[in-house]
């Protein structure tokens, strides 16, 4: 028998997800142990208590029965016209035909860029990114290309040099609005600029929605699809996060813009669809149900609403900290908080966050898995209940003192050094 190990793709040497990846498997280990962590690495509503929306259950338990078929591979037609008409409401002018149903959103990021890339063509992403954007890009033999949205911007892309990235080889820009991890918003003014740029190089948009309606005092989200017309675009949306059912896998993308210029992608899209048969059944019955029912997320995000007083919790234990700082998130159910002054000399968002896991037994996401250069930031959930994001930040508070003590000797350590120096010259 031959003693040769399985060879795995090579291109998943270039995949991160740390968000399930090396520290969430050491959290497994020390709760197998008995230790008990507060986990702020996922946005899963259901584990936090709670739970997706009553007439969303029952519009379920009521249609079950009529599920055990496979469906068209788009999706059911009802769902469907529910996610147009969804869509037509917003300025969006989209048919029935132009909705694809997928398992979540992630499956549908995958087969869209597999529907789009060819080897070696490039992707401008945002930076930092949602990580499955560029693991898709990288296993579907695409290159991603970043754009920088800096936290002295507030996160913003700026326009001018996503133009300056363009290259032969661009195939699309990504958008992931409101923004993960960073919760940032964008205004009109910047989409249209951006559409602008696609319109001029021939490029298609593709826009990851899903927290379109988890917003914070004031801020507004803009759809990108209106702004389009006719440059094609793909809109990304479901009923992970604003209607909390992850667990339900329903996600959707609609393609827009000119049918001449999107008819061999949309082919593509179905082709892909059609070999993987159909999405799960019973959750797209909820669809018309979470877009055309009842609010049920806006008073979570209101003042007095959960993730609004979470978002306060997170907003003030960075204010009472000498280590942090916080660009608030305007939407999304994430913060993005920086290690600033002596915490930040030497620091390591991964031996961080392992050290917070190891001896806080919290486990939150390094700022680098989302794809930037900086290594001072890292990500958590709104998700917990006020009070214990509260406790999590006395906690990320002691790790940081530690931090910070180390920085302070560091840099006592080379004045000390450059002193000596000068005294020898």
């Amino acid at each position: 028998m031959s003693s040769n190990r399985l060879q795995t793709r090579a291109r998943l040497s270039e995949v991160r997800y740390e968000i399930r990846g090396e520290l969430a498997r050491r959290a497994r280990d020390l709760e197998s142990q008995g230790r008990t962590l507060i986990k702020l690495n996922i946005g899963n509503p259901g584990a936090f208590g709670f739970r997706a929306p009553e007439h969303l259950q029952r519009a379920i338990t009521e249609g079950i029965s009529g599920t055990d078929p496979y469906t068209h591979q788009q999706g059911l037609p009802a769902a469907r016209e529910a996610i147009a008409e969804f869509h037509r409401d917003r300025g969006n002018r989209v048919t029935a035909d132009q909705v694809f149903i997928g398992n979540g959103v992630s499956e549908l990021i995958d087969l869209s860029l597999r529907a789009l890339l060819n080897p070696g063509d490039e992707v401008l992403l945002p930076s930092p990114d949602y990580p499955l954007w560029s693991a898709s890009t990288i296993l579907n033999d695409g290159r991603p290309v970043y754009y920088n949205c800096a936290p002295e911007n507030a996160f913003m892309p700026d326009p001018t040099e996503i133009e300056a990235l363009i290259s032969p080889r661009t195939r699309a820009i990504v958008l992931i609005n409101p923004n993960n991890p960073t919760g940032a918003t964008y205004p009109r003014a910047l989409l249209e600029q951006i559409v602008d740029i696609a319109a001029r190089h021939g490029l298609l948009l593709m826009c990851d929605e899903i927290y379109d309606s988890i917003l914070y005092d004031g801020a507004t989200f803009q759809p990108l699809a209106p702004l389009a017309g006719d440059v094609p675009c793909l809109s990304f949306g479901g009923l992970s996060k604003v209607h909390r059912a992850c667990g339900w896998r329903v996600g959707w993308a609609v393609l827009s813009g000119d049918r001449a210029r999107t008819a061999d992608f949309h082919h593509a899209m179905d082709l892909l669809g059609a070999l993987r048969l159909c999405s799960n059944v019973p959750g797209q019955l909820a669809i018309r149900a979470a877009l055309h029912g009842e609010d049920t997320i806006s008073a979570l995000c209101a003042p007095g609403g959960r993730l609004h007083a979470a978002r306060q919790a997170v907003i003030e234990g960075v204010a009472a900290s000498a280590h942090m700082q916080l660009v608030a998130p305007g939407g999304s159910m994430f913060a993005f908080p920086a290690v600033v002054g002596p915490a930040a000399v030497g620091f390591d968002d991964h031996a961080f966050a392992l050290e917070l896991l190891e001896t806080e037994d919290v486990l939150v996401v390094p700022g680098s898995s989302f794809n930037v250069s900086y290594r001072n930031h890292f990500r958590i959930t709104l998700l917990p209940e006020p009070a214990e994001l509260a406790e999590v930040f006395r906690r990320i508070d002691r790790v940081l003192d530690r931090s910070a003590e180390r920085g302070r000797a560091v840099k006592t350590g080379a004045v000390a050094e450059t002193q000596s120096r000068v005294a020898v010259a």
